[in-house]
């Protein structure tokens, strides 16, 4: 069955896209990484003759893959036309939903995330003008209070 699963998901993947990658998991799935669409498909055997289940998710940032958003089980004795056209639909069910949340930055570009997270935002969340800048306005119209006193009394 994985000889067939695997000759099965090398056609399949000539059909879904040009740019793939193919690998076995230990589990003997066959998954079929699209990393340029960011998608990938796992073909998994089931407890059935000549069945298998297909599964299809999204593949985040950092090159992790998110949890399966959809799955199918298909025959195996149907064409690669017809498993292609199932694989189709379930990457577009994935693509439809929202996309997965990952509050992680990117490796090598945390820099430019905490540069535009703080683009347009003012520096300080605080008031501007705090006591000890009250108190030395207060000290300099003092000041400048003595010198226009002096002043006066002197003509």
């Amino acid at each position: 069955m994985s000889a067939q699963l695997l000759d099965t998901a090398s056609e399949l993947a000539e059909l879904l896209w040009r740019e793939h990658t193919l690998y076995r998991e230990r589990t003997g799935s066959v998954v079929i990484r699209g990393a340029h669409v960011e998608r990938w498909i796992s073909l998994s055997p089931t407890g059935g003759q000549d069945q298998v289940l297909i599964r299809a998710g999204r593949i985040l940032d950092g090159g992790t893959t998110a949890p399966a958003r959809s799955e199918a089980v298909a025959s195996l004795t149907v064409g690669t036309a017809e498993l292609a056209a199932v694989c189709r639909r379930l990457l577009a069910e994935t693509a439809a939903g929202p996309a997965p949340r990952n509050d992680r930055p990117r490796p090598g570009r945390a820099r430019k995330a905490k540069a535009a997270k703080g683009a347009g935002k003012p520096v300080r969340k605080s008031r501007h003008t705090g006591l000890a800048s009250w108190l030395i306005i207060l000290v300099l119209v003092g000041v400048v209070a003595l010198f226009v006193r002096n002043l006066a009394t002197a003509f």
